[in-house]
């Protein structure tokens, strides 16, 4: 029996729509697509959300100080003149940041092995390159969707069949994340 399915493609063609897919499917909650699509999905789909749901926590909380250039009333950085030239104005403030345990690290760099770079438009900016903005696709993962599943055991899609297609009469799927 064959691990997966070939879908009609070549390994990298699979590959990326496989990648194109379950990024969508992450990001949106719920994809249309045909049913052995949605298959190979849910298997990619589900280890990526178990990996997140096992390491959501890991990490620790660090406070670092970090130069930050200091800004008049405009938001403009402040400069003063030393030695004949132009030189910004620094302050030393204290951040608190994440810092990643190597086992979250590792699934980290995992899920960038498989997930697509997404980039956000507002309907206001269509088709325009301002006021865009990339979704971090990992943090989302870790933040808003492992949360929801921390006491359940797997099954974190669902397979809805929708019916045939009808140029070619494939079965349509809608796969959603429960």
């Amino acid at each position: 029996m064959a691990k997966y399915r070939k879908l009609g493609r070549t390994s990298s063609q699979r590959k990326a729509l496989i990648r194109n897919q379950v990024t969508a499917l992450l990001n949106n909650g719920k994809i249309v697509t045909t049913e052995a699509k949605a298959k190979e999905i849910r298997k990619v789909a589900e280890k990526l959300i178990a990996m997140a749901v096992k390491e959501k926590d890991n990490f620790d909380e660090v406070t670092v100080t970090a130069k930050v250039a200091r800004k008049d009333k405009d938001g403009k950085r402040v400069k003063e003149v030393v030695d004949g030239k132009k030189v910004t104005i620094y302050d030393e403030t204290e951040k608190k940041i994440k810092k990643d345990q190597p086992s979250r690290l590792h699934a980290r760099r995992e899920m960038m092995k498989v997930l697509c770079p997404v980039t956000e438009v507002p309907e206001k900016a269509a088709g325009r390159k301002a006021g865009t903005k990339k979704v971090d696709m990992v943090e989302k993962l870790f933040t808003e969707i492992a949360p929801k599943y921390t006491d359940r055991n797997g099954g974190y899609t669902r397979i809805i069949k929708i019916g045939q297609r009808k140029g070619d009469a494939a079965m349509e799927v809608l796969i959603e994340l429960v």
